[in-house]
């Protein structure tokens, strides 16, 4: 019987590209499935990527021998195994089948994937699901765990993404990134871990390609210029201004240029709690002195360009609409992981969320939460 697995987090899989390696290769750890479990596109794209290369190491070998299906299209099972099983016409690469967004796909075909994954796989393809949860109390998961291979690509709780984030640097584009550089990049970027991997690259390529390449702390602070992270702090500062239509704008934008409802919320949610608790200090018994010190509190960054734009719009909001934010987030984000996980939904719930924030007070928000349990 094969040895069980357990989860392996794709985030470490990053940093030792020789660790994918090693799961996946060889006559007798080759896994019967590999289930990508999670919500992070770069994670996702970045194991994708490496799987491939570790299959097929000879790159016209990828173009012959691996496909890609779309879960949301209900592909046909059978098209998906006779992939696997079939030998490639020129060349002796394993195929691949990639089956991405696959939730509804295993939804609809749990019980023939369940046999799929109970064999122990010695010939034959490799099938990757992409999927967003994966339940451990699953049989399709036991069986997973048992002989094939599960990798976490969301960011657990409680990790420590600044000390990865500083081993990212270095490994992927050679940069030594102080703590405080990597903490401050984290703030103004919300976690998005795509976007903070293009402005690596982009430090990268502005930093002498000899000698000593240590990110400066002026260079972090031109984040705010940076194509579509601008934008996404531009739509946030609209918002907290209670300009609804120019943050609604702003957003089909970022939108269309194919960002993720959810993570512009999750970047846009870092800040506005950050107002939140500014303002739940500056009304409590231990007043700070001032309401610069009541921002940095929070933790709002202390350079003199994002503690103006902070305290403007703090003012803007008012105490009231800052003490409604974290109930707001935190309705936005159950809606969007329910009946507005996608499509022109997701962007609708944001744009009323932006609604809201542009009102003088709570009232629309209450109307809208007596509707939706009416």
């Amino acid at each position: 019987m094969a040895k069980k697995k357990a989860d392996v987090l794709g985030l470490d899989l990053l940093l030792d590209p020789e660790s994918l390696k090693s799961l996946i290769t060889g006559e007798n750890n080759k896994p019967s499935m590999v289930v990508l479990v999670g919500d992070d596109q770069f994670v996702n794209r970045r194991i994708l990527s490496r799987l491939r290369n570790c299959i097929h190491p000879d790159e016209d070998d990828t173009s012959l021998a691996c496909r890609e299906f779309s879960g949301d299209d209900q592909p046909d099972p059978r098209d998906i195994l006779d992939e696997i099983a079939t030998v490639p016409m020129f060349g002796d690469a394993a195929r691949i089948a990639i089956v991405r967004r696959a939730d509804s796909f295993v939804s609809a075909h749990r019980e023939l994937l369940e046999r799929v994954a109970s064999r122990e796989s010695r010939r034959g393809g490799f099938l990757v699901l992409e999927v967003r949860s994966f339940p451990s109390n699953t049989r399709l998961a036991k069986a997973v765990h048992q002989h094939g291979l599960a990798i976490t690509t969301s960011t657990p709780p409680r990790f420590d993404l600044t000390k990865w984030l500083r081993q990212w640097a270095r490994h992927a584009h050679s940069i030594d990134l102080p703590a405080a550089a990597a903490g401050t990049i984290l703030e103004r970027l919300g976690g998005e871990l795509g976007q903070i991997d293009q402005a690596l690259t982009t430090f990268a390529a502005a930093l002498p390609q000899k000698g000593k390449r240590t990110l400066p702390p002026e260079m972090v602070d031109s984040l705010e210029g940076m194509g579509n992270q601008r934008t996404v702090w531009e739509m946030v500062d609209a918002a907290a201004a209670g300009r609804a239509t120019e943050a609604i704008s702003l957003l089909d934008k970022l939108i269309q240029s194919g960002e993720s409802p959810i993570g512009l919320t999750a970047q846009a949610a870092t800040v506005l709690r950050r107002y939140s608790t500014a303002a739940r200090l500056l009304g409590g018994p231990n007043r700070p002195a001032s309401l610069s010190a009541a921002l940095k509190e929070a933790g709002v960054a202390s350079w003199p360009k994002a503690m103006n734009q902070a305290e403007m719009a703090l003012r803007s909001l008012g105490s009231h609409r800052c003490r409604q934010l974290p109930n707001w987030l935190e309705s936005l984000d159950r809606s969007l992981k329910a009946e507005a996980s996608r499509g022109p939904r997701a962007r609708l719930a944001i744009e009323r969320f932006f609604c809201m924030m542009s009102a003088s007070t709570g009232k629309p928000h209450n109307q809208t939460k007596n509707r939706t349990h009416s």
